[in-house]
């Protein structure tokens, strides 16, 4: 701040104005002048004086840098001396490449930066480079302001375009400046990936810059067992400026339209939302059509269509239990699992088949020698939060030919073979032992070798691949109804390829395959190894 205000010329020391003035008689004064000797002790301290030369030498250094451009030099053909001097539009520029979180400081030096920093453009820019946001207030179209907005509006059939033009804001005499301060810079902190508090169920929660709007997209898995087909997701809430300077929070949840919510940032990386207007949620049918209307979203049929009793009761029971928050929920800081040039595949989320509970997210990390999957969406079984399996890769197995594959008392008898050996330390040296085993495990193994499910194993989803690279030995996570009596069973994980893995649950004689999340996240990535693992340790003893 110090260094702006003596470079603008209104900084607090005396000397600054004596200098100037110094210069302007010397120039004023020819060649024969003589140099001003005068010096001002709080400029020098009480110590000798200094010379106009090395005055202007050392205020040349400090307005920075290089030769002036042709267009910097001032009338009287000499470059600027105080930034102030520097063309109004190159200031901007320069304003512009800044954080805007310093912006505010600046505007604080002087009233010459205060009314450059009222420039729109430079707001503008802070918006697009800091958060992405590409569109022009000037040019927006009324009726949307982006594809996925347009979506989320045109769920409400029965608003009509006269009564919608009233809700939706007044880009025309809104500012840059406004978006930045009011709505991105203020709920920065709630950008990313978060799983709500929804019992053992879980989920996934993406909230994005979208357009001019904050949106929360909920990312849901494709209809069971469709594990390769691509997410879907739904908008539970947006925030955008209805007014120039004030964010206005609104409900997507429901078939009725946005409507009047609330946003709480509890704690640090914990946020909470509440609908404010609940009855927007009911249907005219009652619980009747909620339900069906809720089951054709979230399974894609009818509950005709599912002829399994036990099925039938454990989509009954999510319904029950998950329409009972009406999208008032806490949310957690998920991060993406950071990744290593030594890991197996790329690390990241999945979806993977789980028999009767249908498709499940799960998030493979790598931790030395072991693989963790970890539940991101659950079951009552198996809650949200919980490892559901877990990977040795010192262990690899060599499968046997294809037609003793089909036998799965051969299976069984190399996994529990492999089980019964001693397990390697953990640390560098276990995390080099699985590395080394790893390599020669790959290196033995043909580049893909045919796969067939044993016979007796039941899988959801038939079209799984029929060739594999390597397998490895394994545990699962089981558990009856609530989680109670939890327990590791052996099984075997099948690496397919880089986007699809499966696992043999021996003990349930199943099998679940897993698919990649083919999607971009941002604001996702964890600050540090450390701040992961407490993650996955955190969402573990809340599922506990």
């Amino acid at each position: 701040m110090a260094v702006c205000a003596r470079l603008c010329g209104v900084g607090p020391a005396r000397g600054c104005r004596r200098r100037g003035a110094a210069r302007e008689q010397r120039r004023g004064g020819g060649a024969d002048s003589e140099p001003d000797t005068d010096t001002d002790p709080e400029e020098t301290g009480g110590g000798g004086g200094a010379s106009v030369e090395d005055d202007e030498l050392t205020e040349r250094i400090e307005c920075a840098g290089p030769a002036p451009h042709p267009a910097e030099v001032g009338p009287n053909g000499r470059a600027p001396l105080s930034i102030l001097e520097l063309p109004p539009e190159l200031l901007v520029q320069i304003f512009g490449s800044l954080p805007g979180t310093d912006l505010p400081s600046l505007a604080r030096v002087c009233t010459t930066f205060r009314r450059i920093l009222r420039t729109d453009t430079i707001w503008r820019r802070r918006c697009r480079e800091e958060y992405g946001v590409c569109e022009n207030l000037r040019k927006l179209e009324i009726t949307g302001v982006s594809c996925r907005d347009v979506y989320a509006k045109r769920i409400n059939p029965r608003v009509k375009s006269g009564r919608f033009m009233k809700i939706l804001p007044d880009y025309e005499h809104m500012e840059y400046r406004d978006v930045y301060t009011c709505l991105l810079h203020r709920y920065r902190h709630i950008l990313g990936l978060w799983q709500p508090d929804i019992g053992p169920y879980g989920g996934l929660l993406n909230v994005v810059v979208d357009g001019l709007f904050i949106i929360g997209w909920m990312y849901l898995p494709p209809h069971d067992p469709h594990v390769d087909d691509p997410m879907r997701f739904k908008p539970l809430f947006r925030i955008h400026l209805m007014e120039r300077k004030s964010a206005t929070v609104e409900c997507m949840y429901g078939h009725k339209g946005p409507h009047n919510g609330h946003i709480q940032i509890v704690k640090k990386d914990e946020f909470s939302t509440k609908c404010n207007q609940t009855d927007h949620h009911r249907m005219s049918g009652g619980r009747q059509e909620e339900f069906r209307t809720w089951l054709r979203e979230e399974w894609g049929r009818t509950l005709e269509d599912i002829f399994h009793e036990h099925m039938q009761e454990l989509i009954l029971m999510k319904f029950i239990y998950t329409s009972q928050y009406d999208n008032c929920l806490t949310y957690r800081r998920i991060y993406l699992p950071p990744s290593s040039p030594d890991d197996l595949i790329k690390p990241g989320l999945f979806k993977g088949t789980y028999g009767s509970h249908g498709l499940e997210i799960v998030m493979l990390s790598f931790h030395g020698r072991k693989a963790k999957g970890t539940k991101i969406t659950g079951d009552p079984n198996i809650p949200a939060g919980q490892q559901t399996v877990e990977i040795d890769l010192a262990h690899p197995l060599q499968l046997p030919d294809i037609e003793n594959l089909r036998d799965f008392s051969e299976l069984s008898r190399i996994v529990l073979e492999v089980q019964e050996q001693p397990q390697g330390g953990e640390g560098a040296e276990g995390e080099e032992t699985a590395a080394g085993a790893e390599r020669a495990a790959q290196d033995k193994a043909p580049a893909s070798q045919p796969f067939v499910l044993p016979m007796g194993v039941i899988s959801r989803n038939e079209d799984y691949p029929r060739t594999c690279r390597i397998c490895f030995y394994g545990t699962g996570l089981i558990a009856g109804h609530g989680f109670t009596s939890p327990e590791r069973t052996p099984g075997v994980f099948v690496l397919f390829d880089d986007d699809r893995f499966g696992f043999i649950w021996l003990e349930l004689k199943s099998f679940s395959l897993y698919s990649r999340i083919k999607v971009s996240f941002q604001n996702a990535e964890a600050p540090s190894r450390e701040a992961f693992d407490e993650m996955l340790k955190n969402i573990q003893s809340l599922a506990t």
